[in-house]
């Protein structure tokens, strides 16, 4: 341990590579019922997923780590700023890949030089399931929103995973600790829970927001309210927060700049200026037009009406995408104006912009 924190970690544990049978049908039941949405990505290679020896034979233990991002104020104060946007905790400081991956590498080095053996090392880029095998590591234990909780640092853990094929000894599982608990399926805006320990990500707002790569259901934009990067309630309401610190790694703190900030100014970014306040930022790897598409759902959701001029300025957007949130935002904002702006409508050629259109004002 005192090695780990020596490299930057908060938390340490080791599991067998064999410990988490129960995660393979998970998974592979989630996957069949089609809850994992547009991310192909968790099907390929699933095999791996649910047993890391299948990924790489020669792993006797899995080294699991923790980095503490928890943060300083309350991450659902910004929800009540309808004017301005909520980007998740974890996105408002550097990416914590690049962060997080050097100190894995270095404390792999140090284990080598140590122990000898072999390692690989991994950050949410690979076929591994990084939470159950941290519960198996007894660093915590996944909750009934599917995510990790801990006891120490409640829900705010960025994991990392070092595989090598020295026999180390495991340490014990951690329990379940949520006993009757279910805050954190009541809080869903989206209802994205169809039961405890089971989500189905295309009503999630992290998934819509991140992966989803095209339009949002109409039914799951007023629940998205201001979010336009992710969503912590799920988090956030853990009554095991009651024990958690604020993280202090100075490159995962929030950025002044992407605490609470203003629709109005985020509905102007072009691509150059979008690259530029999320450099460094994971944010930046959505790309301006998705992230744009936030925006205008948000904007749609604030009741501001100072900001239908922003959703009427982007009908004229170079992404359809972008002009069809437009529409949709401009319909909640102030549809006289947007009955104003019917020779756009009488212009469009995408599909889906025109039937945003036709859901607003009708042919």
């Amino acid at each position: 341990m005192q090695a780990a924190r020596q490299h930057g970690f908060d938390a340490i544990g080791v599991a067998r590579p064999d410990p988490i049978p129960e995660a393979a049908a998970r998974l592979r039941a989630f996957l069949e019922a089609g809850a994992h949405g547009d991310m192909g990505w968790l099907a390929d290679k699933a095999v791996w997923r649910g047993n890391p020896a299948a990924m790489w034979p020669e792993v006797r233990s899995v080294i699991m780590l923790g980095v503490n991002y928890g943060p300083d104020e309350d991450p659902l104060a910004v929800l009540q700023q309808r004017s301005h946007g909520g980007i998740s905790v974890y996105a408002r400081g550097d990416d914590y890949h690049d962060i997080i991956k050097p100190r894995l590498k270095s404390l792999a080095r140090w284990l080598i030089d140590k122990a000898g053996g072999d390692v690989k090392v991994f950050v949410d880029t690979a076929a591994v399931m990084e939470k159950p095998l941290a519960a198996a590591a007894g660093i915590g234990w996944q909750g009934k929103h599917t995510n990790l909780v801990s006891r120490q640092f409640g829900s705010w853990l960025f994991l990392g995973a070092i595989f090598t094929t020295l026999d180390l000894p495991p340490d014990a599982a951690e329990d379940d600790h949520c006993g009757n608990c279910h805050a954190c399926l009541d809080i869903c805006p989206t209802a994205a829970f169809p039961a405890p320990y089971r989500l189905d990500a295309r009503r999630c707002i992290s998934y819509l927001t991140i992966e989803h790569k095209g339009v949002i259901p109409r039914e799951l934009r007023a629940p998205i309210g201001n979010r336009i990067y992710g969503c912590d309630d799920c988090l956030a309401v853990c009554p095991w927060n009651k024990f958690a610190v604020a993280g202090h790694e100075a490159k995962l703190a929030a950025r002044a700049e992407l605490r609470a900030p203003r629709l109005a100014d985020l509905a102007r970014l072009d691509d150059a200026a979008f690259r530029a306040l999320f450099a460094k930022s994971p944010v930046k790897r959505l790309g301006r037009t998705r992230f744009i598409r936030n925006v205008l759902i948000a904007i749609g959701n604030s009741g501001d009406a100072d900001l239908a001029g922003e959703a009427e300025r982007l009908l004229g957007d170079a992404s359809p995408l972008v002009r069809g949130m437009a529409v949709w935002a401009l319909t909640r904002l102030d549809p006289k104006r947007l009955e104003r702006n019917r020779a756009a409508r009488h212009a469009e050629t995408d599909a889906d912009v025109v039937a945003e259109w036709t859901a607003s004002v009708g042919r």
